[in-house]
Order: structure tokens, then C-alpha cells, then sequence
């Protein structure tokens, strides 16, 4: 299993309405980071979860569930978290 589908598997206990995940990776080639293994994401994830929490409790939410992937896996993650009825860009790279 690949980094992304890890991701997207501990995130699905958030039970994501969307979610999209971008690997950056390539772009950050030759940084430290880079250098051990650690990839550069960027997310974006919608989930009934994050229903009146602000933005640190929403990153910590995500953070909980990944935490077994940083920072080997995970370098440098970039999160764009709403709830449902929030509205929000169309895609992580925006």
C-alpha cells in the first residue's frame, strides 16, 4: 500500500463526504525531508466531524489519525478541512 491509500484509509474513520489527496512530493525533491523517505501532501477533507470545531481542532483530528505516518511517511502536510455545510474551494491545489 502506498502512502496516499494509507492515508485515505486512516482517514475514512472521519468519515470524509469528500476527500482528495495530492502527493507534492516530486517538487520538494532534494529537501531534507525528501531525503528520508518523507513525502509532501496536500489535503483536502469535508466530514461531519469537524461540526462546530475550529481549525485546530479539525487539523488535530486529522493529525490523530495519521500520526503512526509522520514523520516517515509524512514529511510536510498541507490541510483544508470543512464540515459539510461549509463552503469551501473545489480542490486542495486551489
Amino acid at each position: 500500500m502506498n502512502t496516499e491509500e494509507m492515508i485515505r484509509e486512516r482517514l475514512s474513520r472521519l468519515v470524509p463526504d469528500a476527500l482528495e489527496v495530492f502527493d507534492d512530493s516530486h517538487e520538494h525533491a532534494g529537501h531534507a525531508g525528501a531525503k528520508e523517505g518523507g513525502g509532501h501532501f496536500q489535503l483536502l477533507i469535508v466530514s461531519r466531524h469537524f461540526t462546530g470545531k475550529n481549525a485546530v481542532a479539525r487539523h488535530r483530528l486529522v493529525y490523530e489519525a495519521l500520526s503512526d505516518l509522520m514523520p516517515k511517511r509524512i514529511h510536510a502536510l498541507a490541510i483544508r478541512a470543512y464540515a459539510p455545510e461549509e463552503e469551501m474551494g473545489t480542490s486542495a491545489k486551489g
